[in-house]
């Protein structure tokens, strides 16, 4: 039987960090800045953790 391929589209915006969980961006930070205030869009280029209740359904996607 072939390898399970991991998911392209989860491997171009997931990534893991050191301790084993998992970074995300923010959305609402591409397009159509101008009418968002500066520390909207200061906050939204932070990253983040996935929710605890979505882990699964990502590592799912990037460990297949």
């Amino acid at each position: 039987m072939p390898k399970m391929k991991t998911k392209a589209a989860a491997k171009k915006r997931f990534a893991f960090t050191g301790t084993g969980k998992i970074k995300r961006k923010h959305a609402f930070h591409s397009h159509i800045l101008t009418k968002k205030e500066t520390t909207q869009k200061r906050n939204l280029d932070h990253t983040a953790l996935v929710s605890r209740d979505d882990e699964k359904r990502v590592k799912k996607m990037l460990l297949a």
